[in-house]
């Protein structure tokens, strides 16, 4: 697994061997970023669920202010320690190893405000989707114009509309999909 682009373009990330992890694959990952464009550049960007770190990194590598990746798994948590470690990334990124809402909460608790929100719970954790979105809708976090972008399997039904939060854009790749949500207009 390699950066894609920007500033570590073609670096090395570790993953995990095995099933423990499903990392975003380095095409869906550059589509997102195509997708997202210049809005990475200056931004606060929350890789939820990070997994392997790599979605965050490659926010970082794109010019992003900061990330912060939230990873709840020990043997996850130390692997993006590592890769953040072999970029020589520092101060811009702050992990925090605990449960996604928890994390969430916590950022929320520091008035931050997230330009862009990544969300990938392990394909199978239903519930987790629905924790996740869920308390992304009730609060403040999601910055006025920002985006709360969910990968999820292609035949997963993800909500158009919540309280606050509506869909406003879903692209497929192969068996993935990512979900695009923004502040509804009538919130």
């Amino acid at each position: 697994m390699r950066v894609v682009a920007g500033t570590y373009r073609g670096r090395v990330l570790g993953t995990l061997r095995g099933r423990a992890l499903r990392p975003t694959s380095d095409r869906l990952r550059e589509t997102l970023f195509d997708i997202l464009g210049s809005t990475v550049v200056g931004s606060t960007f929350a890789d939820v669920y990070a997994g392997t770190g790599a979605v965050g990194i490659e926010a970082l590598s794109r010019g992003a202010r900061e990330a912060i990746f939230i990873e709840r798994r020990a043997p996850a948590v130390e692997l993006i320690r590592r890769n953040l470690t072999s970029l020589g990334i520092g101060a811009e990124a702050d992990l925090l190893a605990m449960d996604a809402v928890r994390g969430l909460e916590l950022l929320v608790s520091r008035q931050l405000h997230a330009h862009l929100l990544f969300v990938d719970p392990p394909y199978a954790a239903t519930d987790e989707y629905e924790r996740a979105l869920g308390f992304l809708d009730r609060s403040p976090l999601l910055a006025p114009k920002g985006l709360v972008i969910v990968e999820h399997l292609r035949r997963r039904a993800m909500p158009e509309r919540l309280e606050t939060l509506e869909r406003a854009r879903v692209v497929e790749q192969g068996d993935a999909a990512l979900s695009f949500y923004r502040l509804a207009l009538a919130a």
